[in-house]
């Protein structure tokens, strides 16, 4: 007989790791765009050093890091899509677990199905 801590909801089952998988991917995401934007922003301080910048992105490292990016953004958003459908829709509830596999073989097929051009492309540096 297993026996759940009283106090817990998710503990260790499909929805907490849905919740923690939704958080991870939002936090890459945003240290993602805040990157981002200082570099961006540096081409108007001084373009030479946003060249040199840009430059030093173009490894495997940080191809490999966007392959990541690219799954974290379908993953967060797929994810929030099923969070509004188990909010706003009255079988949400129900369907939530079925729902999180659905997300997870989306965004893993579709990075799967983006990873051989892009890795065409990185390994071209």
């Amino acid at each position: 007989m297993s026996v759940v801590p009283a106090g817990t909801l998710y503990r260790g089952k499909v929805g907490m790791w849905s919740w923690v998988l939704h958080r991870v991917s939002g936090v890459a995401i945003f240290f993602f765009l805040l990157v981002h934007v200082l570099d961006t922003a540096l081409v108007r301080v001084s373009p030479e050093a946003y060249d040199i910048v840009i430059q030093s992105y173009k490894t495997p490292i940080i191809g490999l890091a966007e392959l990541g990016l690219v799954g974290a953004i379908l993953f967060h958003g797929l994810n929030g899509v099923r969070i509004i459908l188990v909010d706003f829709w009255s079988k949400g509830t129900r369907y939530q677990n079925v729902m999180f596999w659905i997300v997870l073989v989306l965004a893993i097929g579709i990075t799967a199905y983006f990873t051989p051009g892009h890795l065409d492309r990185i390994l071209e540096f």
